[in-house]
This record gives C-alpha cells, sequence and structure tokens, in this order.
C-alpha cells in the first residue's frame, strides 16, 4: 500500500496484487490514518465488485462522524449502487473536489 500525505488530504493506493491484500493492508494501516481526510485509489486492476468497495463504507462513516472526508476512486461504478453517504468518484481530481467541498460545508457548519 502506499501512503502519499498530501496538504489538505492523504491518498491511498495499491501496490498489492489483490484487492484481498490491499483491503487487509489498509486495515492494518487505518489506526494511522484517523483523522485525516483520507482517499482511497483502488486499482482498475482489480476488477472491485460493489460488494468489495463497499467494505470500505464502515470507514466512511468512521471518517463522517469524526468531521474528516473518506472518498473512494474507482472508474466504472455507478454511484446510485451505493448509499448516499458513501462518496465514490470516478476520478481524482472528483475526490480532491469532494474533500474541498466538503471542507466548506463543516466550516459553514452544515
Amino acid at each position: 500500500m502506499n501512503i502519499i500525505h498530501k496538504t489538505d488530504y492523504t491518498l491511498i493506493t495499491s501496490d498489492e496484487k489483490t484487492f484481498s491484500n490491499f483491503i487487509e493492508s489498509f486495515n492494518d494501516e487505518y489506526l494511522n490514518l484517523t483523522g485525516k481526510n483520507l482517499i482511497i485509489q483502488i486499482s482498475e486492476d482489480f476488477n472491485a465488485s460493489n460488494e468489495k468497495i463497499l467494505l470500505f463504507l464502515k470507514y466512511a462513516h468512521e471518517h463522517q462522524n469524526n468531521g474528516t472526508s473518506f472518498v473512494v476512486v474507482s472508474k466504472g461504478v455507478n454511484i446510485d449502487d451505493f448509499p448516499e453517504t458513501f462518496n465514490i468518484v470516478p476520478t481524482l481530481v472528483e475526490a480532491e473536489d469532494v474533500i474541498e467541498m466538503e471542507k466548506i460545508q463543516r466550516d459553514l457548519g452544515f
């Protein structure tokens, strides 16, 4: 797992060969990532199913409850197949936009 710290968020990408290994690495490292805005970029090589992507839902809820953002980047998914509270977008640029919008909402007290 690759962890890249940016100014407004931490980007998590995979260097694992399988989605199962990636989620396991993420689980192991997660305690060090709490309190930060996270963008999880899922490799296109994984062909991750909706069920696998939803394994990140509990982390997304934790971040929302803690006042931080959690966004998953995965191309080729239908966002309507996911809960409205789960931020999933097809590109990194859109993920950065979500982080910025949620920051503004928190600053305004929403």
